[in-house]
């Protein structure tokens, strides 16, 4: 993963719908409150007054496009895994041009891009 990376989207193919994950209200929800500690799932949801099933599917969503990560995973009482999620993004910079679209993504500890 790279740190502070400058990305330079022309495409709105995929700035646009990179934007549209970070600024959907759960998502904004989710990475803003994994910016300093990693949690769980059950303290995301708690948190923020989410529902369970939105948290889960929103969290493996922002995985899968690389905006959050697990940062550790510990086992419970029971025997499962419990994974600990932190945000990729410290903050964001959004700036439209005529003819491109800039995001400064300035990472978080490991950054954003594998």
């Amino acid at each position: 993963m790279l740190k502070n990376e400058l990305l330079s989207l022309s495409d709105s193919r995929i700035a646009i719908p990179l934007l549209r994950d970070i600024i959907d209200e759960t998502a904004l929800k989710i990475i803003s409150s994994t910016i300093d500690v990693a949690k769980n799932v059950f303290q995301i949801c708690y948190e923020n007054k989410i529902p369970l099933s939105s948290t889960y599917k929103k969290v493996r969503k922002l995985q899968h496009d690389g905006l959050v990560s697990v940062k550790k995973i510990e086992i419970d009482g029971k025997g499962r895994k419990v994974l600990f999620y932190r945000s990729n993004i410290k903050s964001l910079d959004f700036n439209l041009k005529k003819d491109r679209i800039l995001l400064h993504f300035d990472g978080n500890d490991t950054g954003l891009l594998d």
